[in-house]
């Protein structure tokens, strides 16, 4: 009696084993990280030499995105069970993953042999196997395309045989997903209420930028399996980007109320930072705060929130602590230049230029995407502040990676007349403003301006020719406008010069240049003497 007690609690103990695994892994798949891992925990608590726990502890990580807790469970498992085959399918998937890829097939091939004569677990160890091959960086999709097949014939019933076909042809040939498709699918002929393939077909249409039929999709897998997390959480992205904000949020509920958790609510805001729903974003962050749930990530989103969302009068400020928080926690491989753009950016509107501008020499540093995006702004920037050397540095830093735009040139010249006083290549600078800009009136002032500099005696008059485009430019009802004025009382100026003392004299066009001044400045002291006019 006794015996036969032991056998039927034996027998109990691995029904309830397998029902929580099975729980477990469910929960990974549905996107319920966080319990799913409370699970496994628990499981290996109460038998922790079963690898076959640790493996798939091992997917949940890696799932969730944690490569480095992944490979940690797997060695486990490796280490503590050798009995097993999907320890060394674990084991196998870390040296394909570091690179041994032979030593990793030697693994792959003593699980196989373990499995020779169970079909279902065989089975199970190819689809290890095949994953591996299409999601670690170091992909080989047409063995797994081979052996999944193997798989399907083994164990037909199992739906996940023809994900797993589905993932590996669209990673092969995103450009004609007809065969991935048809797998997708497929899975309906073994499980009709399975949303999986058909949510990893609206992906393939949203990504194909067919967002209606995306749509369509993701509606009929809500229908399909209501309790389908995944399915709420894609389908709110996509009306993220599609602006559809009520029909997103109200997705994103009930993606919450299936999976409830800190790490769902973190989902969330970071789509609605995706999105672009700053003020959304800070209001979810600062709700994540409130149950101490906070890391670079989130201070990152605020930062940037506060930057973007400005209803509250303290948001800059608010803004600049995130933005401190951020960087006395991110390791410093996980700085991009976005970074420090965004603190730079919320000292500029702190009004403190010199310390923004500090954020940007930073952010210049990081890539040639960052120079590309920034130096502009802030050559612009220590132009205004008469910094005249350092626009020279970044807008010459600037031409080496993009061609400047007329407007930036213009600057890069101005800064090179006041600052190096290199006339000749602020001449040549200017000159490149007309190519671009051929009736820009003031790039012909400077471009006077530069010649006037290497010909300050007039003994060639060189400044002449740009001074007279300039007349020839400025329409006459244009030439007391208060942006044109000054400009057009130097030339003039110029020219009464030029034509009465020149080599070209010409006093009727003398008089008329002097009568053009009195034109836009009636009050003109020396032209008024010239006409003989009291």
């Amino acid at each position: 009696m006794k015996t036969l007690f032991l056998i039927g609690a034996a027998f109990f103990s691995s029904l309830t084993f397998g029902q929580t695994l099975k729980d477990a892994i469910y929960k990974t798949d549905n996107e319920r990280y966080a319990d799913a891992l409370k699970e496994f925990a628990a499981l290996v608590n109460a038998d922790p030499m079963n690898g076959e726990i640790y493996f798939y502890y091992g997917d949940c990580y890696f799932e969730k995105g944690i490569a480095d807790s992944a490979k940690m469970m797997w060695n486990k498992g490796y280490e503590v069970d050798k009995i097993k085959a999907m320890p060394y399918v674990g084991y196998g998937r870390v040296l394909w993953m570091t690179g041994k890829t032979a030593e990793a097939k030697v693994e792959f091939e003593k699980a196989l042999a373990l499995t020779k004569k169970d079909k279902v677990k065989r089975a199970e160890v190819i689809r290890g196997m095949a994953k591996t091959y299409i999601k670690s960086d170091n992909k080989d999709l047409d063995q797994a395309i081979l052996i999944i097949e193997e798989a399907i014939l083994k164990d037909p019933k199992n739906e996940d045989n023809l994900l797993i076909k589905g993932d590996a042809l669209y990673a092969k040939t995103q450009d004609n997903a007809s065969a991935a498709i048809k797998a997708y699918l497929a899975v309906l002929d073994i499980n009709p209420k399975s949303a999986r393939g058909i949510v990893r077909v609206a992906k393939i249409y949203q990504a194909a930028q067919n967002p209606e039929k995306a749509l369509e999709m993701y509606k009929d897998a809500k229908l399909k399996d209501s309790t389908y997390a995944p399915a709420y959480r894609a389908n709110a992205e996509l009306n993220m980007l599609l602006g559809k904000k009520k029909a997103a949020i109200d997705d994103w509920q009930k993606y919450l109320n299936l999976n409830n958790n800190m790490e769902a609510r973190y989902l969330y805001t970071s789509a609605l930072f995706n999105a672009k729903q700053y003020c959304e974003t800070i209001e979810e962050v600062t709700k994540l705060n409130a149950k101490n749930f906070s890391n670079f990530y989130t201070e990152r989103m605020l930062a940037f929130s506060y930057l973007e969302c400005t209803v509250d009068s303290n948001a800059i400020s608010k803004g600049l602590e995130a933005s401190n928080r951020f960087f006395a926690i991110v390791p410093s491989n996980m700085i991009n230049y976005l970074d420090y753009k965004t603190r730079g950016s919320l000292y500029y509107k702190a009004g403190k230029d010199s310390l923004g501008m500090l954020e940007f020499e930073k952010a210049i540093k990081v890539n040639d995407i960052a120079a590309k995006e920034l130096t502009a702004e802030l050559a612009s920037k220590y132009f205004k502040a008469k910094n005249f050397n350092k626009a020279i540095e970044l807008y010459t830093m600037r031409a080496k990676l993009i061609p400047l735009t007329a407007a930036e040139e213009y600057e890069f010249g101005k800064a090179i007349y006041s600052g190096t006083k290199d006339y000749v290549l602020a001449d040549s600078t200017f000159a490149r403003v007309i190519q671009l800009s051929p009736n820009y009136a003031p790039a012909y002032l400077w471009r006077a301006r530069s010649n006037f500099q290497l010909d300050s005696k007039n003994e060639r008059w060189a400044a002449q020719p740009y001074y007279e485009k300039i007349i020839e430019l400025v329409k006459p009802e244009d030439r007391v406008k208060p942006s044109n004025k000054g400009m057009m009382l130097e030339a003039c100026r110029y020219l009464c010069d030029y034509y009465a003392k020149s080599e070209a004299k010409d006093l009727t066009k003398t008089k008329s240049f002097y009568e053009m001044i009195l034109q836009i400045d009636p009050t003109d002291a020396k032209a008024k003497e010239a006409l003989g006019i009291k």
